[in-house]
């Protein structure tokens, strides 16, 4: 396939039906165990958590699971607005609330996926606000989930409670000791992570609330902004404008990255099949540095006016890596990488051309 791009396919709120299809099969171990649960979500405004609500409304209409879906959402309108086929699914009622305070909705719940987390540059900012909406966040679910009997919970983590990634260590194991140093204040995200981590052991033990952590690195699909902090979104954004594609830094930083439909797969069948009080990292383990990761959305997208990388590298500096080893999503679980990040990146690039530009 090339990167030619063709918008009009059949979609629901811009994700393509064939994608949640595909998603929905490779969730598919995992269905069984959601047949009439009641599954209630915090962060389903989000990239991932849209992916996965969509996920999930899809398996509702083509397995006939019956699962009911609660959405906590600081703006019911908004989402509406957004996603108005995803809200017009009558298995999904939406919850207003922040999720350091919300009220706690009547009746009982065999699911929890807690995901609420600011992952945007203006949150970075506030960096006292970040670590109470995620830690206060993340106790204040997990008091929810006791209270309403659920049976098995994930929660959505990161792959920067880990730290830098030292040279000599290709893929960072869920078991990597190194952790982000508490006197850098770039570290509040991942420190507050950790604690969050923490609460979802202490509920495990002290409640008997199995919950599966889940730790995501990067990922690429539909919905993902093109003009934001993210460097894949950014290069795409560029090519199909038919502008140069700009790397700010040296290029050498590796990443790797997961299309969001396998993403919501791995987490469904993390929620039910994973180890209670265990950690899987979510992510790719296929290295690429952000030098080539430019070069290769060039190619796929010829509108694109070439590349420029504007900073030069060091000579000795060490190559900073985030890279996940997935042995262990794979060994217990059979979880793989099934999209290719090329085709990962052409169906991203059909979603921006076709999406509205207003």
């Amino acid at each position: 396939m090339s990167g030619r791009i063709e918008p009009g396919r059949p979609a629901v709120d811009g994700l393509e039906i064939a994608d949640l299809d595909e998603a929905v099969e490779h969730a598919s171990p995992a269905l069984p165990a959601l047949k009439g649960a009641s599954v209630f979500v915090t962060g389903g405004t989000g990239f991932l958590g849209r992916w996965l609500l969509a996920v999930l409304s899809r398996a509702n209409a083509t397995r006939g699971l019956g699962s009911a879906l609660t959405v906590l959402t600081r703006d019911p309108d908004g989402f509406r607005r957004r996603w108005p086929q995803l809200a017009s699914d009558p298995a999904l009622q939406l919850v207003e609330g922040d999720v350091r305070d919300f009220v706690f909705p009547a009746g009982r719940f065999t699911h929890l996926i807690h995901g609420a987390a600011d992952t945007s540059a203006a949150a970075d900012s506030r960096p006292l606000e970040l670590i109470d909406s995620i830690v206060g966040g993340t106790r204040r679910a997990f008091e929810f989930a006791s209270n309403a009997g659920v049976g098995r919970a994930l929660l959505l983590s990161s792959g920067a409670i880990y730290g830098a990634q030292p040279a000599d260590l290709p893929l960072l194991p869920e078991g990597f000791t190194g952790a982000c140093p508490p006197t850098d204040r770039r570290s509040v995200y991942g420190q507050a992570k950790r604690m969050a981590e923490q609460l979802a052991c202490l509920y495990s033990v002290e409640f008997g609330l199995p919950a599966v952590i889940a730790r995501g690195f990067a990922f690429v699909g539909s919905g993902l902004p093109l003009d934001g902090h993210f460097a894949i979104g950014n290069f795409i954004g560029d090519a199909l404008a038919g502008r140069e594609i700009l790397v700010k830094g040296d290029g050498a930083p590796v990443r790797s990255y997961l299309y969001a439909g396998d993403a919501a797969a791995w987490m469904l069948r993390l929620l039910v099949q994973g180890q209670a009080g265990a950690a899987y990292n979510l992510g790719s383990d296929r290295a690429i540095s952000i030098g080539e990761l430019a070069g290769l959305v060039a190619r796929l997208f010829p509108p694109a006016r070439g590349l420029r990388i504007e900073g030069r590298s060091e000579p000795g500096a060490p190559r900073l890596r985030y890279v996940p080893s997935i042995d262990r999503a794979h060994k217990e679980l059979g979880l793989e990488v099934w999209t290719a990040l090329e085709e990962a990146i052409r169906r991203t690039g059909r979603w921006a051309a076709g999406r509205p530009t207003h």
